[in-house]
């Protein structure tokens, strides 16, 4: 979820409309994290809580802690029965009993967030979890031809839609270093289903900083323009699905 001051509004129903495709990244993320009974665990950016509540039930003795900047995923969240907040990932310091850390598709809204996760490391109590997955997909037509769009037609997005906002593996690692670290990508090939199934994928994530900033005429506008160059990129089979690769970059650290 965004952090930092960002004020777009997050639409929980839209986010989990794909979030089978969605939680899959946080199993795989979650896998590779060996602790066995830590006293506190927290997820941050923790969405509407569907995912946190996997870590109530993996860690069933922990105190759960969750955070998110948007209120309607935090209202979401507590409606799961969830002990949520609204805040800023930023500015989030582990407790002392800190055992389990995920930040799970949040860090690309956060920029220097390399130097947010070399501080958690260096917080964060000798033993403890540290968890980290984030799209690094940037590159790709999705995000490549809506920064198109937005440069040619509308100047007032500048920069609300970066380039590289993240890192590769390797310089996961090198950031965790501290720690005993483990990064890796992985590009999962989604099948996404319903007409212009790619816009309605990146509507629900990486596109809302563009539809806050637009009224309704403008939104619906660049929609148009961007629809057609996505199904271009990703067309459509005969059987109305669509082929979507999206690689994630991880990286889990055990803090020394």
């Amino acid at each position: 979820m965004p952090f930092s001051g960002e004020a777009h509004v997050w639409d929980p129903a839209r986010y989990l409309s794909f979030s089978d495709l969605r939680s899959r990244p946080f199993h795989d993320l979650l896998a590779r994290v060996g602790a066995e009974s830590p006293r506190r665990v927290v997820d941050l950016g923790c969405g509407p809580g569907n995912l946190t509540a996997l870590l109530a039930r993996r860690w069933p003795g922990a105190a759960v802690e969750a955070l998110d900047s948007s209120p309607e995923m935090v209202a979401a969240a507590r409606g799961r029965g969830l002990d949520a907040r609204v805040g800023d990932v930023a500015a989030w310091r582990p407790a002392p009993d800190t055992g389990v850390a995920v930040a799970s598709a949040v860090l690309q809204w956060v920029p220097g967030h390399a130097d947010l996760l070399r501080g958690w490391v260096a917080e964060l109590p000798a033993g403890a979890w540290l968890a980290v997955q984030v799209p690094g997909n940037f590159d790709e037509p999705s995000h490549a031809l809506a920064r198109r769009v937005a440069a040619a037609s509308w100047p007032s997005l500048a920069g609300l839609l970066p380039e590289s906002p993240v890192l590769d593996p390797a310089g996961y690692a090198e950031v965790l270093a501290a720690a005993e670290v483990d990064a890796w990508e992985t590009t999962y090939l989604q099948r996404l289903t319903g007409r212009d199934a790619v816009l309605e994928w990146i509507t629900g994530t990486a596109l809302r900083p563009v539809r806050a900033a637009l009224d309704e005429p403008s939104w619906t506008a660049f929609r148009a323009e961007l629809a057609p160059l996505l199904r271009a990129a990703y067309p459509e089979r005969a059987d109305g699905t669509t082929w979507f690769p999206f690689r994630r970059v991880f990286a889990v650290a055990r803090v020394r």
